[in-house]
């Protein structure tokens, strides 16, 4: 998947990023807005690793990412 659609769609995609790393909080992911290198920062400040680590994750994450995160959550019957 694209950064550029992540970013553009990071409103849908904020709750995943949310399942991947927990500690992060609403505050960090309004400040990361989809910028990949901030989102890079609070995965360091927050788990406490390197940058190159906190960019592989990030890259393990954006290869999960598919049109269905993107995709509205379906209404309760």
């Amino acid at each position: 998947m694209n950064w550029d659609r992540i970013q553009g769609g990071w409103t849908q995609v904020v709750g995943r990023a949310k399942e991947r790393w927990g500690q992060l909080t609403d505050d960090d992911l309004d400040v990361v807005a989809g910028r990949r290198e901030q989102l890079a920062g609070k995965i360091q400040e927050r788990y406490g690793v390197a940058k190159d680590v906190a960019h592989q994750q990030i890259a393990e994450w954006q290869r999960k990412a598919s049109d269905t995160w993107f995709s509205p959550p379906a209404a309760p019957k």
